[in-house]
């Protein structure tokens, strides 16, 4: 009904009606068909964890030594003004390997080619060609947060297929250790204040992906996650060297950052 000109209801005709209840009809059907809610169907219920063996005793103590804490002051690396951007890397390389001869010194070391091609690297910086010097070039950002970069240093593990990672800060004008790993390596990222470490798998299609993040309190970069991932690459096998275990990470004993997953998904890292 439509007010009269004398306040009085007024009848609406019939094809007056009809056509607006056709307008509101259009209009809902078209609220309805763009931007309407749909249902994603049912939630699945929520299940608690199953402990398994409750009576089972717990461990008071790692059974085996895997380094999370990597902490050590580079001794004879000279940090100028106390700007790391300033430190030799090749002489970081060239500390570790004195310190470490069983690794790197005479014809029956493991790295012994490692050590016999420091001699290629130059006095004041590192060399990316292959045949040359092991030091690979460094990066630098800031993976601690008070502001100042850290070094992200990498070398070959020669004359096996390996490669180790290192990652340096400076604490009173000294060059610091605060991540060591090594293995058979695809890939280095940098993400943020993480480091991020990609690595073949025996299982075709996966790849292992590490990733270290900074602690303050432990003053290291701490291996905060260990999956196992497709890699996309249409199934492809990579077959992975054996590494030896590293200062930091033993490939046997990491820990896994997820729990082993259902046979549908992607087999668990911490089957290794």
């Amino acid at each position: 009904m439509l007010p009269s000109r004398r306040g009085r209801p007024a009848r609406v005709p019939a094809a007056l009606a009809l056509l607006l209840a056709t307008a509101a009809t259009g209009v809902l059907a078209a609220c309805g068909d763009t931007g309407g809610l749909e249902s994603a169907g049912a939630t699945p219920a929520a299940h608690h964890p199953a402990r398994l063996w409750p009576g089972l005793t717990p461990a008071s103590s790692p059974a085996y030594d895997i380094g999370e804490v990597e902490h050590a002051p580079m001794k004879g690396v000279a940090v100028p003004g106390g700007d790391i951007r300033r430190a030799d890397p090749v002489a970081a390389v060239r500390a570790e390997i004195a310190a470490h001869p069983d690794d790197y010194a005479g014809a029956g070391a493991r790295y012994h080619e490692t050590s016999a091609r420091m001699a290629d690297c130059g006095a004041d910086g590192a060399g990316d060609e292959p045949g040359g010097c092991p030091v690979l070039r460094p990066y630098y950002r800031d993976l601690t947060g008070d502001g100042r970069p850290e070094m992200t240093l990498g070398f070959r593990l020669l004359p096996d297929r390996l490669t180790a990672v290192r990652v340096y800060t400076v604490e009173k004008d000294r060059l610091v250790r605060i991540m060591s790993y090594e293995d058979a390596v695809s890939a280095v990222e940098l993400a943020g204040r993480t480091v991020i470490v990609r690595s073949p798998s025996e299982v075709a299609g996966y790849e292992y992906r590490l990733q270290w993040t900074w602690d303050a309190d432990q003053r290291a970069m701490l291996l905060t996650s260990d999956e196992m991932l497709r890699t996309g690459d249409g199934g492809r096998h990579a077959r992975r060297p054996s590494a030896s275990p590293s200062p930091s990470v033993s490939r046997s004993a990491a820990p896994s950052s997820s729990p082993p997953a259902a046979p549908s998904a992607s087999p668990s890292a911490s089957a290794r």
